[in-house]
């Protein structure tokens, strides 16, 4: 060990063709495991989820009766060339959501943080926070084996709110859906050009010959560290050794993704040039990052990703539609028509948001089908009543074919305050990514497959 230190210093640096790689603390750190090798089946199935933040006015959004032969509401008619393709689902909760003795604010951060852990938060205003490992972690950490993202958490809102929000609660709850740990919030991306740049590296367009290019580049750098990192092996202690090659297969396993970029390099892709900043107005902003989503999903780069529309407790105007009041003032409608009537028609403007993404899913082809075939999308919030604040009931929908596992046209009722969880049990099933339990889960839904 003594020998290894006098040769290489603990801030060691390798540099090969224009980058710098830092080596591991051989006494701490213990570097990501290489992925396996990828063996998913055909057809590839994925994960979409869309949130819509504070609510909806719910007896516009649920049909008046069960199974097949329901109506679509006035909140849900935009979805109507896709009945056949969503999954109502009604009387679905997050108990954890609550408040809990004490806790008489922070209904929007709770609704926040649960909606895909199912755990109640620590309520506080610092960094110290806690939640749960958030469903579209636990399928990327599976999922995320076979592509060069495990993941993309994306939004329309930026996350540039620090402090606290909601009286009592750090704004991390509401900036975030998702959670890598129960202690590690993951930021959501609201930029296109830095979520286009992710996806296809620092270049201009998705044109073939320029991502060929990069990637090329990209691959000469990792060759020639790796090769330097080789060569120190030689004289390390078993301790060392060990900790240097597990660092190393962190590498390869970045090699394998590049591999699998060179060869989904000769693929023709649709012609995408690099988005400039957040655009002004909502509908542009949201229709350009779905029609990046659709490209990480046609091109594989990805498998799972979450899409924020709005933030819990967000103020944002809707004057594209003539509604120039904040989104969450409103939903505080106090049964006054004239607010109720502007929620209900920020809500049909969302649903017609959800529209534009499955046409554009549907119309993009994938092995035997389509996209939308492929996918299982959940749609919805983690608040029914915004007014109240409520917790339960909560509007949900299922959209996609799920590869097969999803029998659309239906509205299913389950009874009162069944675990959202469950759903999301079920969810991960029809993703090949079992798990026994997850927040406050009871046991699986049934009725949701073929």
């Amino acid at each position: 060990m003594m020998i290894f230190r006098k040769a290489i210093p603990r801030r060691t640096f390798l540099r090969g063709l224009g980058t710098t790689l830092a080596l591991p603390l051989l006494d701490g750190m213990v570097p990501a495991m290489a992925a396996q090798r990828d063996t998913a089946a055909k057809p590839v199935v994925r994960l979409s989820v869309v949130y819509i933040a504070n609510g909806v006015i719910m007896d516009k959004w649920t049909p008046a009766i069960e199974g097949a032969g329901f109506e679509l509401t006035p909140i849900l008619e935009p979805l109507a060339p896709f009945r056949d393709r969503i999954l109502v689902l009604s009387g679905l909760a997050h108990n954890s959501g609550r408040a809990l003795q004490g806790e008489n604010t922070g209904d929007h951060a709770r609704a926040g943080a649960t909606y895909l852990t199912g755990v109640h938060p620590r309520k506080t205003e610092g960094a110290d926070t806690r939640a749960g490992i958030s469903v579209d972690q636990i399928a990327a950490r599976e999922l995320g084996k076979h592509t060069q993202l495990a993941s993309l958490e994306l939004a329309l809102d930026s996350s540039e709110l620090l402090g606290q929000c909601e009286a009592g609660y750090t704004c991390a709850y509401m900036n975030t859906l998702c959670w890598r740990t129960p202690t590690t919030p993951i930021p959501m991306e609201n930029r296109p050009r830095a979520v286009f740049e992710r996806l296809f590296g620092d270049n201009d367009s998705t044109d073939p010959a320029v991502r060929l290019r990069q990637i090329r580049t990209d691959r000469s750098i990792l060759d020639s560290v790796t090769q330097k990192v080789a060569r120190l092996l030689t004289g390390l202690g078993p301790t060392d050794r060990a900790k240097l090659t597990e660092y190393l297969d962190a590498v390869r396993d970045v090699e394998r993704h590049i591999q699998m970029a060179e060869e989904q390099s000769s693929r023709e892709l649709p012609t995408l040039e690099r988005p400039p900043g957040v655009p002004s107005t909502f509908i542009e902003h949201a229709r350009l990052m779905i029609d990046l989503q659709v490209l990480a999903f046609q091109t594989d780069m990805t498998r799972v990703i979450t899409f924020m529309t709005g933030r819990e407790f967000g103020g944002r105007t809707y004057r594209e539609i003539g509604i120039p009041d904040g989104h969450h003032s409103l939903t505080h409608h106090q049964y006054k028509q004239e607010k109720i009537d502007k929620v209900i028609r920020i809500n049909i403007y969302h649903a017609k948001l959800l529209a534009y993404y499955l046409e554009k899913l549907q119309s993009t082809p994938d092995g035997d089908g389509s996209l939308l075939d492929h996918m299982v999308i959940l749609y919805g919030s983690s608040l029914s009543d915004g007014n109240l604040h409520w917790h339960d009931n909560l509007p949900i929908l299922l959209a996609g074919g799920g590869a097969g596992r999803i029998q659309g046209g239906r509205h299913l009722r389950y009874p009162q305050d069944t675990p959202m969880p469950n759903l999301l049990l079920t969810i991960l099933d029809m993703l090949g990514v079992p798990v026994e339990s997850l927040g406050d889960s009871t046991g699986k839904l049934d009725l949701l497959s073929v």
